[in-house]
């Protein structure tokens, strides 16, 4: 009688802590289900580059603009019978260096008749071939060049610095006319990807000669990887995110009134 007796009831789902995990059951699941989608597609397109391409370092400037001293090129693996003009590729050939890969540019084939120069114009089977990739400003004109007949099977092979590159012209007088064997070819180079300069330019004015290369699954590769990275930091953000929303929802309810 004397005292005056209080009551507080705890609301439901407040005050105590929960052990489970904050968020609705199918926000975790689908949060679960795009981190195992984005490992499969992350691991995934790794694996598939790794199957498929090659990196290289290119030591020297002969292919300059196109790719620089030092830069890392990314080349996929073909069968030098999938070679064609234009490509850039990566060979191997103990008359041209001992031991180490050579990376330039193939620009006629097995039956075809290269000659320079036409108004400064490289020229194959008879044709001025437009060649963009050159460094801005100059020809293609090359010294001391004779018209040369590629026997079939092999390829004919010039640098995109034409002035400082040792390429065909350098090995006129070797017993092949400085030609090469597809066999030699290793990779088709695809990209430059240190320093990031992309994909390489596609030949276009080798298309009045016949059908250009298709480039490989590079592009495909990347978005994959992108996709990947994407859905495993998505979906790994989800229980973060949805606990820092519960603690927002708390802190702005209202605090029940006590009977008294």
């Amino acid at each position: 009688m004397g005292g005056e007796s209080t009551t507080r009831t705890a609301p439901h789902g407040g005050g105590g802590t929960s052990s489970g995990p904050v968020g609705s059951r199918t926000g975790h699941v689908l949060s679960g289900v795009a981190v195992a989608l984005g490992l499969a597609l992350f691991l995934g397109g790794f694996g598939w580059a790794a199957l498929i391409y090659r990196p290289y370092t290119v030591p020297t400037s002969s292919m300059t603009p196109t790719i620089d001293a030092g830069d890392r090129v990314l080349a996929q693996v073909v069968d030098g019978d999938e070679v064609r003009r234009g490509d850039v590729v990566v060979f191997t050939d103990k008359t041209w260096a001992s031991n180490a890969p050579v990376v330039k540019r193939v620009v006629a084939v097995g039956g075809d008749t290269v000659a320079c120069c036409t108004e400064g114009k490289l020229t194959v089977n008879g044709k001025q071939i437009e060649e963009p990739y050159l460094p801005e400003g100059s020809l293609a004109e090359i010294t001391d060049f004779p018209t040369v007949k590629v026997p079939d099977g092999r390829l004919f092979l010039l640098g995109d610095e034409r002035q400082g590159s040792l390429d065909s012209t350098a090995h006129l007088t070797d017993a092949a006319s400085g030609t090469v064997a597809r066999s030699s070819v290793k990779a088709r180079v695809d990209a430059v990807v240190w320093p990031m300069n992309g994909m390489l330019q596609r030949p276009t004015g080798f298309e009045s000669l016949g059908t250009l290369s298709e480039p490989g699954p590079l592009r495909t590769i990347g978005w994959l990887i992108a996709a990947g990275a994407v859905l495993v930091l998505g979906g790994g953000a989800y229980g973060p995110v949805a606990k820092l929303a519960a603690r927002g929802r708390a802190g702005t309810r209202p605090e029940p009134a006590g009977a008294r």
